[in-house]
């Protein structure tokens, strides 16, 4: 009787964790989605200011031809001048780009940041139950501190390497 009520229960501990991992899932898929939009937009972006490259470059070759026709009448400080104003003015609109272009990363990382911290103190509250096994844990944080590697740990006691590493993450040993 008392096997069965275990089975049972261990039943519904499997369900809760599949419903878990259901969730985490789902969630996954529509953060990846919103990620991926967001994405998207910056690459518009850095499209747009490919092709205002583009232009500016153009541009740039248009004003150093009529540089050199007009040199012939200009003195220094005038060609001087004309290129510095050029320059300004094929710059401006790239440099606006640049930083539209950093404010969406900067959002981005941020909500990213948030996401993370929220998805980890999620993890936190999540109750893991103790080893089934707490001989089998004292063994492994034995050999582990002893300097034996966790597959060779894992070999000895005939249970799996991520057991080994799960036994010593909730010990906080590794």
């Amino acid at each position: 009787m008392n096997f069965e009520n275990l089975n049972f229960s261990l039943e519904y501990v499997v369900i809760a964790m599949a419903i878990i991992i259901l969730y985490l899932l789902y969630y996954v898929i529509t953060k990846d989605a919103k990620y991926t939009k967001n994405i998207r937009s910056v690459a518009s972006v850095v499209e747009d200011v490919n092709r205002e490259l583009y232009y500016l470059k153009k541009k740039l070759d248009e004003t150093q031809q009529s540089i050199q026709t007009n040199s012939q009448r200009m003195n220094d400080d005038e060609i001087y001048q004309e290129i510095e104003r050029s320059v300004y003015d094929m710059v401006q609109p790239f440099s606006l780009a640049i930083r539209q272009t950093q404010n969406n990363i900067d959002s981005i990382e941020i909500a990213i940041d948030s996401r993370i911290s929220h998805l980890e103190s999620g993890i936190k509250q999540i109750s893991i139950p103790s080893s089934i096994h707490a001989n089998d844990d004292e063994k492994i944080i034995s050999l582990f501190k002893q300097g034996v590697d966790m597959d060779t740990i894992s070999k000895e006691l005939h249970i799996s390497q991520p057991e080994v590493e799960f036994v010593l993450k909730i010990n906080k040993i590794k």
